[in-house]
C-alpha cells in the first residue's frame, strides 16, 4: 500500500481526515466537554453493544483492505493532538474522565471516516455520533442532541 502526501494512504477520505484533525486540533475546552458529553449520550449502556460492533466491523474491514498501516498513521497523529506530551491545551485543560471520553470519541471518529465505504451507514453513524456532537458536519443530516 502507498501512503499519499498527507500519510493517510486512500485518497477518498483525505480531506476528511485533514478536516478532523484540524477541528481538533482547534477544539476548545468546551468543545472538548461538549463530545465527552456525545459520548456518554451516545456510547451510553443502551448503545454500548451497537458501538463495539461498529469499532469491530470497521476494524476488521480497515484489515481486510489493507488499510492498517494508514490507519495506525491517522491514531498516532489524534494520539499527539489529544494524550502526548505535546497535546494541545484544551485537551490538557480536559484531561481525566472528560478528557479520555472526548480522545475516544475523535478516534471513533477518524476509524468511522477511515471505514466509512468499507462498513454500512448505520455502523459508521455510530462511530462518529459523539464527536458529531462539537463537530455536526460529520452527520450533516443528524441534528446534535446537547
Amino acid at each position: 500500500m502507498s501512503i499519499d502526501a498527507d500519510g493517510y494512504g486512500f485518497p477518498e477520505h483525505q480531506r476528511t481526515l485533514a478536516r478532523l484533525m484540524e477541528d481538533v486540533r482547534v477544539l476548545s475546552p468546551a468543545g472538548v466537554e461538549r463530545v465527552a458529553r456525545g459520548w456518554d449520550l451516545h456510547v451510553g449502556p443502551k448503545a454500548l453493544q451497537a458501538f463495539l460492533d461498529a469499532e469491530k466491523a470497521a476494524t476488521h474491514a480497515i484489515e481486510q483492505a489493507d488499510r492498517g498501516t494508514a490507519w495506525d498513521l491517522v491514531r498516532s497523529s489524534l494520539f499527539g493532538l489529544t494524550e502526548s506530551g505535546d497535546a494541545l491545551v484544551s485537551w490538557k485543560a480536559e484531561h481525566g474522565e472528560t478528557g479520555h471520553k472526548a480522545e475516544r470519541a475523535a478516534f471513533a471518529a477518524a476509524l468511522g471516516l477511515v471505514a466509512s465505504n468499507l462498513i454500512d451507514k448505520e455502523q459508521a453513524a455510530n462511530l462518529m455520533r459523539p464527536m458529531a456532537e462539537a463537530l455536526p458536519w460529520l452527520l450533516p443530516e443528524q441534528t446534535p442532541a446537547t
